[in-house]
């Protein structure tokens, strides 16, 4: 019982220490806030919107905002308030689906090329190579061969966007890995994955975040992109760049079609740049005085 209550007491000095911190931050707070706000817009898309997202009433196109439709109609009568909702489901999931995709594989390429030298020539020429080409060229090429299906978004999102988790993870790893603990551990008969897993990836975790973050932002305008160039996730399934696509001709008679999913994308966006831009700061214990 010593033994817990040392752990649990230690975890809670850490937290403190933490909230301290991101206490005296506030535009983390503000994006952290935000982020969540539209998590929860995304889970309970089916309570908050108030009609079904693909239901057509051609009597009530180009409807203007209402107590029935907040932010009116597009060209088929749809509620254009509901397809926002419906959609952050959509980019959200597949952003944040891509996101732990990239971030593992490059955590497992940059953690074992940087700790076993005969590795490292192979693992990071192949990461060179997909950093030598702009990762929008692949998903287009990639997309464009195999077609607009979620499965087929997410791989060619991920197949380019690991490298640089790569490259940062393997940086890390060769700094941490001739460290005092590592070596303590290793001389104590530690086995490599223990010591990789143990030691080296809590320690590499920090940077990792920073750009996990960043990217979440920069995944979803992938997509949207992807969407509004009409190789994203197709019709009838709302998408936010889907969205401004099909509301792009309408533009002067319905302009809330594509402003009120670009607001949503520049929100989203926002809120993980003012997260990523201020979480290394309270991961990194060099910016104060917690002991990890």
């Amino acid at each position: 019982m010593s033994y817990l209550d040392n752990y649990f007491s230690s975890c809670y000095e850490l937290y403190q220490e933490y909230n301290n911190k991101i206490r005296k931050k506030p535009l983390l707070l503000i994006g952290f806030t935000i982020l969540v706000m539209m998590c929860l817009i995304a889970i309970f898309a089916p309570i908050i919107a108030p009609h079904d997202p693909n239901d057509q009433s051609l009597k009530d196109r180009f409807k203007s905002p209402c107590l029935e439709y907040p932010l009116g109609t597009d060209q088929f009568g749809r509620c254009i308030f509901s397809r926002i909702v419906y959609g952050s489901q959509t980019s959200l999931a597949v952003a944040v689906i891509t996101t732990i995709i990239v971030v593992f594989i490059g955590l497992l390429v940059g953690l074992y090329a940087g700790y076993y030298r005969k590795l490292d020539g192979l693992l990071m020429r192949v990461t060179d190579i997909m950093l030598a080409f702009p990762s929008m060229v692949i998903t287009l090429a990639l997309v464009g061969i195999f077609g607009p299906s979620i499965p087929t978004i997410i791989s060619a999102l991920a197949i380019p966007g690991w490298a640089k988790y790569a490259r940062v993870t393997r940086s890390t790893t060769l700094s941490i890995k001739n460290r005092g603990y590592v070596q303590s551990a290793r001389a104590l008969g530690a086995k490599d994955r223990y010591i990789i897993f143990k030691h080296i990836l809590p320690n590499s975790l920090a940077p990792i975040m920073e750009i996990a973050t960043l990217g979440l932002g920069g995944k979803i305008i992938s997509i949207a992109g992807l969407g509004f160039l009409g190789l994203g996730i197709q019709p009838p399934t709302p998408e936010w760049g889907t969205i401004m696509n099909q509301g792009l001709p309408y533009l002067g008679k319905a302009p809330l079609i594509t402003l009120s999913a670009g607001a949503m994308i520049l929100v989203f966006v926002l809120s993980s740049n003012l997260i990523g831009s201020e979480i290394r700061d309270v991961m990194d214990p060099k910016t104060d005085s917690i002991i990890l």
